[in-house]
């Protein structure tokens, strides 16, 4: 299928009507994630503009962080801690099939917007939760982010050089895991609705607990061993020989050979073909071992020759390696270009903009990304206004009172309103 032919049809989604009235990574994620693939997102904001807005890297004054996440979604702006405001969700959600949100535990009851209130309004909505702790449990008051749940998880404890400290990633790694989790939460909980004939349903996702179950069998290891993993660098502790390596030119490359037919030709390739009948080669629990004179060996051959020559000797004995990128690198890749994963994007205040494409791939029905996120409640008056049915005179009331915000609804024409309406397909 042509790139041509992937940017056709409204996407797997089209009809999914989900309300985005989350703040900052893993709630607001999960709406972008589904945006990609054809719902019909809408985002709802503060009128005083999301935190996202300012946080980050700017160009022009435009956040690329928003822009980032807030793609695909048409923006408004309610303050729904307020009761007009909240009566505005309540109306966004009479045919809703999905709200995500992420205030803490309580807030959304504080404000009349519980789930017994939404689901007496519409009994099909499933309401995506996300917090920190979850909606139960001694913490669930706290406030907490995604780098609370990389703390708690367990992931920093593990993440790291032996003789360093734990170390947290340097980007949104426990949100983004919560999203992703989150997103196939809510696409099971519509599955239930929509063919097994069930109601509307609350996800309670806790943003530390997707991530903790990603590293693995750590509990079923500590319950039934006593074994605490720890910090070992670029190599583990249950397999081997895998590291980072890096060349006579000065590049990195990652290596690993989990597989025993790959461990045998890794070995071979690097002059020490008779560590392949050594007893403790056999099995995973030897290497491990054994693991500094892998490491030796491998990594004295890959510093003697360059980062081509080392890719050029793997490749030809269908071995694993790969070279440590940065997004420079990734930006000249062939195998980045020719899939598209970074697609182009015009955007009225960027211009041509380069960014992540949806991913995974569907062959009949893929994602897009058709635009990224744009002014703070450029689309009040097409939602609020012609779908909800306010009037502009309502609607200029609400924005004098504080309720909705974005710039005056003169300045948007019924065209330029049609036209972003039109992009939802």
């Amino acid at each position: 299928m042509s790139s041509s032919d992937e940017s056709t049809g409204p996407g797997p989604l089209a009809g999914l009507k989900v309300i985005d009235a989350a703040v900052l990574f893993a709630g607001p994620v999960i709406g972008t994630l589904l945006a990609d693939f054809g719902a019909d997102v809408i985002k709802v904001e503060h009128p005083k503009g999301d935190a996202l807005r300012t946080l980050g890297w700017q160009k022009d004054g435009v956040s690329l962080w928003w822009a980032f996440v807030s793609r695909n979604k048409r923006l408004v702006s309610i303050d729904f801690g307020e009761p007009e405001g909240a009566e505005l969700l309540k109306e966004l959600v009479k045919d809703a099939d999905v709200l995500i949100e992420s205030f803490r535990p309580g807030t959304f009851e504080k404000w009349g917007l519980g789930p017994d209130v939404l689901h007496a309004i519409n009994p099909n909505l499933v309401i995506v939760r996300c917090s920190g702790y979850g909606q139960t449990g001694p913490y669930s008051p706290r406030p907490g982010f995604g780098t609370v749940a990389e703390s708690i998880s367990g992931y920093a404890h593990i993440n790291g050089q032996p003789d360093g400290p734990p170390t947290l990633p340097p980007f949104a790694l426990g949100d983004g895991v919560a999203s992703m989790f989150g997103t196939f939460a809510t696409m099971f909980a519509l599955w239930h609705r929509t063919v097994n004939g069930g109601p509307g349903q609350v996800i309670d996702l806790a943003i530390y607990e997707p991530l903790f179950w990603l590293l693995g069998p750590q509990a079923l290891v500590y319950d039934q061993l006593g074994y605490v993993q720890n910090r070992t660098g670029s190599s583990t502790d249950w397999t081997a020989p895998r590291n980072a390596y890096q060349t006579s030119d000065g590049k990195w490359l990652g290596m690993s050979a989990s597989s025993q037919s790959i461990a045998e030709r890794v070995m071979k390739l690097v002059g020490h073909p008779e560590i392949v009948d050594e007893p403790w080669f056999a099995d995973h629990a030897g290497r491990v071992e054994h693991q500094d004179i892998l490491n030796e060996y491998i990594g004295g051959w890959i510093a003697s020759h360059t980062q081509q020559e080392v890719m050029d000797a793997f490749e030809s004995q269908q071995a694993v390696v790969g070279p440590i990128y940065s997004i420079a690198d990734i930006f000249k890749d062939p195998q980045f270009i020719a899939r598209d994963t970074i697609t182009t994007v015009d955007d009225p205040r960027l211009g041509k903009a380069r960014i992540q494409n949806a991913i995974p791939r569907l062959t009949l029905t893929p994602g897009k990304v058709r635009f990224l996120g744009g002014d703070l409640g450029q689309d009040n008056r097409q939602v609020l206004g012609r779908e909800l049915g306010h009037s502009d005179a309502d609607l200029e009331r609400l924005q004098a009172a504080g309720i909705v915000g974005g710039p005056r609804l003169t300045s948007q024409s019924p065209a330029a309103v049609d036209d972003r309406a039109a992009d939802q397909g």
